[in-house]
């Protein structure tokens, strides 16, 4: 079909360095020649509006401690009154105590969390081919291309660590690790160079790391970007010279020859020239060797998955998410599901699948010298110390082609462990596996049909299908309940794959997920977020809700933060949920970036309502009084409304459309003893005024 469409006219392709998955697809379906370009300008989200009021009462607060009892009073008492009606509280997790003390831990949580908002790392707009972005941009992007270590010379070192380390040789316990920076109470000493460089308080260590960043950036600006002589650091930051150096002479090169590559490449390829080949990931995850862009992108031998770094972090990942499901149900998860795609399995090397090994106690086993995958062996429970987690996936249609050999691995080792006679009660696979495959027998299968039916383990769409199933139903606005999400997802999901090359198995995809009680789904880097695409949704969303329509119970959903591949993180749906509304959907920086980009900007933030309703209604995670704020900030907010009715009224309409949808399906329901519902009456007024203007233009 590609040559039959194309016939030999060429197909260039321009595409972030970060999918490579995407790219891979349209180098097969149209014979594509890929322009690959950079990432979105990235940046910390910072605090703003009631937050930044907030952030300031409470520095205030704890340098009164101690010093003025009626003020701290007074200023305990705003903090709190101001947590509760900016609905921060509701944001806030750990919270275990009652009375006296349950303001205490309000307090040191909200401390936590403004930390935690005010670092995240957000897009700062979008990417434009063939160009850097703005200064002010373009500081911000370097020091987060350089935050996470990728080596231990001071060129690798991650630039934080630099600064910290050099600082560490002239003050006392300076030598700390920026990242893992918390809320605990800074110690150390306090070096002159740090302390004029922010007018906020200096209490804890994350207010060390905020100083580190600041400087950082300062020294973009002043060192790469204005040209200053780097030298007169040799002596007291040798370590962030040395760094600074490499920026200067490769990094920012790479930038900016990638800006001219860009634009070159496909003129290069128009003139029926050699487009060179590069690497692709993601690289604000430490894969800086993806730079210059501009290049026509490969992505990762096949049978090398998972590596050898996928697999040590997703051994760490598969920790933290027992430890946190422990931690929040009292016990070892016993069945989960997780979403495993060929795009992220691309960029990382396999981290998913290598974390779903590590949670059944299976270890991969690698050629020497290509270091492929050619084996597994089986960690016993004893060593293994906790019962295994049985693991069922559900893969991309992408991952299905991309990784066939993956599939029947996990296979064999789903076959291998129910195969598998284990003293105690660990082995919970060979438990599950042989209590369906009888009663399967009892209801009139072969022992050899019930065992099959039994150990299925990874599904996905039917071949040559693509997709969850959900968005046709989520745009069209063509769904009434629950279940009819539910039927789709199973629907599109039913095939097995593994040592089957998928046949239809709807009922043992259907039984799987009425036993998962937990849902998993991870993300590699941060240059995009959850509301960023309809596929989180539709794979986490969709899984989550047919677990709850088939079991009852909504499962819990987790979501895996592989950014730093050194420290993954493991939070719950709702927590990432709220973490992305407050550091990107309603900040102000990013608001005002994506205006930068007129008709496209405008799309950027009905795309983000259209994910943020369709989570809503497969997991009913989004508060009202988030579709307020978002309401407040994107469609009633006068000048970004102005800006969508000049540059994407369609956009504005959507955006309207689908709160008002939110309305209707009583997903976003009015305050308590409201009589009337201003928002809904807000939303209809808008759209009639928006169907007025068509009228008058046509």
């Amino acid at each position: 079909w590609p040559d039959i469409a194309l016939g030999p006219m060429p197909n260039f392709y321009p595409f972030i360095v970060n999918d490579p998955g995407e790219g891979a697809q349209a180098k097969r379906r149209t014979q594509a020649v890929i322009i690959d370009h950079l990432m979105p300008p990235m940046t910390r989200a910072e605090t703003y509006g009631e937050m930044a009021e907030l952030e300031n009462l409470v520095d205030e607060y704890y340098q009164a401690l101690g010093l003025d009892e009626r003020r701290e009073k007074w200023l305990r008492e705003q903090i709190l009154n101001q947590v509760r009606d900016s609905n921060l509280l509701q944001e806030l997790t750990g919270l275990t105590n009652s009375g006296d003390n349950e303001d205490d831990e309000v307090l040191s949580q909200l401390d936590a969390y403004l930390c935690e908002i005010k670092e995240a790392q957000i897009r700062h707009g979008l990417h434009i081919l063939g160009a850097l972005p703005n200064a002010e941009k373009l500081a911000d992007t370097l020091v987060a291309l350089l935050r996470l270590p990728r080596g231990k010379d001071a060129a690798s070192e991650g630039i934080l660590h630099n600064l910290a380390k050099d600082l560490s040789l002239k003050v006392d316990g300076f030598d700390f690790d920026p990242l893992a920076a918390d809320q605990t109470i800074w110690t150390g000493d306090k070096p002159e160079i740090l302390k004029y460089i922010s007018d906020s308080a200096w209490r804890t260590q994350a207010d060390s790391r905020e100083r580190l960043e600041l400087l950082a950036l300062q020294w973009m600006h002043q060192y790469i970007l204005n040209g200053e002589d780097v030298a007169l650091l040799k002596t007291d930051f040798p370590r962030t010279k040395a760094q600074i150096d490499y920026i200067k002479q490769t990094l920012f090169k790479a930038l900016q020859l990638s800006a001219h590559l860009e634009i070159q490449s496909l003129i290069t390829g128009l003139d029926g020239k050699f487009v060179p080949p590069g690497p692709s990931g993601a690289p604000t995850r430490g894969r800086l060797d993806t730079l210059p862009t501009g290049r026509n992108f490969f992505s990762v031998d096949n049978r090398a998955i998972p590596s050898k770094a996928a697999w040590a972090l997703g051994k760490k990942s598969a920790q933290a998410l027992i430890e946190r499901h422990l931690q929040d149900h009292g016990d070892y998860p016993k069945q989960l599901g997780l979403s495993v795609w060929g795009t992220a399995t691309m960029r990382t090397g396999g981290d998913d699948i290598a974390q779903a090994f590590a949670l059944m106690g299976v270890k991969p086993i690698w050629a020497q010298g290509s270091q492929r995958v050619v084996d597994f062996e089986i960690t016993p429970t004893m060593l293994l110390k906790r019962p295994r987690v049985d693991v069922t996936l559900r893969v991309s249609g992408f991952f299905r082609d991309a990784f066939p050999n993956v599939m029947r691995i996990y296979d064999a080792a789903v076959q291998a462990l129910a195969k598998l006679e284990e003293p105690g009660f660990g082995n919970r696979i060979r438990k599950h596996v042989m209590a369906r495959s009888q009663q399967l027998v009892k209801e009139g299968m072969t022992v050899e049909q019930a065992w099959q039916q039994a150990s299925y383990r990874v599904f996905g769409s039917k071949p040559g299908a693509y997709g969850a199933g959900l968005q046709g139903l989520i745009d069209e606005r063509c769904w009434e309940k629950d279940s009819d999400l539910a039927d789709a997802y199973l629907n599109w999901g039913g095939y097995a794959y593994g040592s089957s090359d998928g046949v239809e198995a709807r009922s043992a995809f259907k039984h799987q997920l009425s036993k998962l009680e937990a849902v998993v789904q991870n993300q590699d880097n941060r240059e995009h977020d959850l509301l960023d695409s309809d596929d989180y949704y539709q794979f986490q969303g969709g899984m989550s809700n047919a677990v709850n329509v088939l079991s009852g119970k909504m499962p819990a959903i987790y979501h895996g933060d592989h950014s730093n591949p050194a420290v993954p993180k493991m939070r719950t749906l709702k927590e990432e949920l709220n973490r992305v509304i407050r550091s990107r959907v309603l900040n102000p920086k990013w608001i005002s970036a994506m205006r930068e980009h007129g008709y496209k900007g405008a799309f950027e933030m009905a795309a983000t309502i259209d994910y943020m309703f369709a989570y809503d209604a497969t997991t009913d995670l989004i508060d009202d009084y988030q579709y307020e704020k978002v309401s407040d900030a994107l469609i009633f907010d006068e000048t970004n409304q102005q800006f969508l009715r000049e540059h994407n009224l369609p956009a504005l309409e959507e955006m309207a459309e689908r709160m008002l949808e939110a309305k209707q399906r009583g997903l976003w329901e009015k305050p308590e003893g409201q009589e009337e519902d201003d928002y809904a009456q807000a939303l209809q007024n808008l759209l009639l005024d928006i169907d007025e203007h068509k009228e008058g233009m046509s």
